[in-house]
């Protein structure tokens, strides 16, 4: 019995120290998850994954239709070659845009945790949150206004060639549709020359009856088609990131300005008080 109890008490004091860890790394656990910019975090999760469904979509389609126009509307290399320029240009600029928005999330996520931290701790009155940090926090939120507006105008230009995919796509479903009734399909023509993609002397130039049904049967039309449409929705996905994280540096500074304020009154308030104290001593010793 004697020998028992020292085992007894020895695991008793184990299971102790075991509940005593597990509890200190619940309460870590719990702190840094307090500390995690949940909204910042879900922003950059949108901003990434719109901004890769938008470049890699729209790269990949710019590319097939490019292809679709020198097999169908422009079989001269001179005909098209402002257009391939363009082409070219633009999937360079994916690339740009790819590559600074991969670094701007980061940094973004990044001020969102610092943001975070600084607010917490600045009510706690640990620490006072500088002017160069609010600074560079409204620095964002210009940025990210600027960005935003750029994203509004890519999102709207975006739209154009779903546009005139789906133009073609239903003069094709409008040929084969049986309620349509037509007895001259090669009288149903799309002409691409109208909407300023090559230029009026370009050959053919349009495509009409049984060739527009090939076409649109075609593996390039058809995926060019549905990436665009995913190449939109990309755009529209990093635009409401964009306005996501504006509100949310907006606030952030909004609380950083407003916890500066309010040390800045508390230090007065202290200043005055200690003021205060100090000359009633100096009238206590003068009457004593």
């Amino acid at each position: 019995m004697d020998g028992t109890k020292p085992v007894m008490e020895s695991t008793a004091e184990e299971n102790l120290e075991e509940r005593e860890e597990s509890k200190g790394c619940f309460e870590c656990c719990i702190k840094c998850l307090g500390g995690v910019p949940y909204a910042s975090l879900v922003a950059t999760i949108l901003c990434f994954s719109g901004v890769a469904l938008f470049c890699g979509c729209g790269h990949v389609a710019l590319t097939g239709t490019l292809t679709m126009l020198e097999n169908h509307f422009s079989r001269i290399t001179s005909d098209h070659a402002t257009l391939t320029a363009v082409v070219q240009i633009m999937q360079y600029t994916i690339y740009g845009i790819a590559s600074f928005f991969a670094v701007y999330g980061i940094v973004l996520l990044a001020e969102g945790f610092y943001t975070t931290s600084a607010v917490k701790k600045e009510l706690q009155s640990e620490f006072k949150t500088t002017v160069c940090g609010r600074c560079i926090t409204a620095t964002f939120v210009f940025l990210t206004y600027i960005l935003g507006l750029a994203f509004l105008g890519i999102f709207g230009f975006s739209a154009i060639p779903v546009f005139l995919f789906y133009n073609m796509w239903t003069t094709c479903a409008a040929m084969k549709s049986p309620m349509a009734n037509i007895t001259d399909p090669d009288s149903i023509c799309v002409d691409v020359r109208q909407y300023g993609v090559i230029p009026w002397t370009a050959t053919p130039g349009k495509a009409c009856g049984s060739i527009l049904g090939d076409i649109c049967s075609s593996s390039e039309f058809y995926l060019s088609f549905h990436l665009y449409i995913v190449a939109c929705a990309g755009a529209g996905a990093t635009l409401i990131a964009l306005i996501h994280y504006l509100m949310i540096l907006s606030a952030n500074w909004a609380y950083l300005r407003s916890a500066c304020s309010q040390h800045e009154y508390q230090d007065i308030k202290t200043k005055d008080d200690v003021e205060e104290g100090t000359s009633k001593e100096g009238l206590n010793s003068s009457y004593s």
